[in-house]
């Protein structure tokens, strides 16, 4: 007898139909990748920017730098985000597509997600480490583009990276990813992110992934002011949360939670939510979701 939750019409069979789509795609291969570090996912691809979106006259192309998603896992890398990088490129911005240190291959998780999700503390030091040195990489790798003009971007866990990464000036003192001021960033657009920990864990979003990233037990709790965005506030960067209504991976009232939590900090976060639209589309090149992505990054960019 067929699982009544994957039968057509209910939130599972959407949310899978969803996922096949956005993974269906062909991967699109970068213009050219390099290294921020010595470990084989230390790197960053690069996509040159084709096609004109901006204003005409505009100087220099703007940088979106994409972090992937998939729950910190290790089975989830950037190639599954890349058409979505291409899909930015075709509308004339440069793209800066990181990876990054997740879960152990083969490591069992202890929810029903699978992999392990993340790794304590490599995730973060990639991610802070990449960002050190994009305005570098950019400078080497795509010369057309205002290394000045950025905008962090990321899906569901790479939502969550997005969100701390322009927070690290807000760490406390001991972080060793804590930056003396912010970052020059023109904004953040966080997709369907894992922007709050507390109520994540309390949903056991994707399988309990942030208290597996975190650490069981006293863990979770001595390192969320080290990890969890919705501690991170104000950061005086302008931030966009897209969000799916119909989002039954990470489902909306994290989002609200973490624009809660911005409001109770003295600061407006914008949240464009969706109406019928899943986790998935957001990043899906065939759906209309990913144009009004796009439309919320190019308001940042230029």
């Amino acid at each position: 007898m067929p699982d009544a939750a994957a039968e057509p019409g209910t939130a599972a069979a959407r949310d899978a139909a969803e996922e096949k789509s956005a993974l269906s795609h062909p991967a699109v291969e970068p213009d050219s990748t390099a290294g921020y570090g010595d470990h084989p996912d230390q790197v960053i691809d690069f996509y040159v920017p084709r096609g004109g979106a901006g204003p005409s006259g505009a100087a220099a192309v703007p940088v979106v730098v994409v972090l992937h998603g998939g729950s910190w896992r290790a089975p989830y890398d950037r190639r599954h985000i890349s058409p979505f990088a291409g899909f930015l490129a075709r509308r004339g911005l440069a793209v800066a597509s990181v990876e990054y240190r997740r879960g152990a291959e083969g490591a069992a998780g202890d929810g029903p997600g699978g992999p392990v999700a993340g790794r304590w503390p490599d995730t973060f030091d990639d991610v802070a480490a990449a960002l050190d040195a994009l305005p570098e990489l950019v400078r080497r790798q795509l010369p057309m583009a205002d290394a000045r003009r950025v905008v962090l971007t990321g899906h569901s866990a790479g939502g969550h990276l997005a969100l701390w990464a322009a927070a690290r000036h807000l760490l406390p003192a001991d972080a060793p990813w804590r930056t003396e001021r912010p970052a020059p960033l023109r904004g953040v657009v966080a997709l369907a992110p894992i922007a709050d920990f507390e109520v994540a864990d309390k949903l056991g979003v994707c399988g309990g992934a942030a208290r597996q990233l975190l650490g069981a037990g006293e863990l979770f709790a001595e390192r969320r002011p080290y990890a969890d965005p919705a501690l991170l506030l104000p950061t005086g960067i302008a931030t966009t949360l897209v969000q799916g209504r119909a989002d039954v991976d990470v489902p909306q009232a994290v989002a609200e939670a973490y624009a809660d939590a911005a409001a109770k900090a003295g600061e407006v976060v914008g949240v464009t939510l969706l109406e019928d639209v899943g986790h998935y589309p957001l990043i899906d090149p065939a759906a209309d979701a990913c144009a009004v992505v796009a439309e919320e990054i190019a308001q940042l960019a230029w």
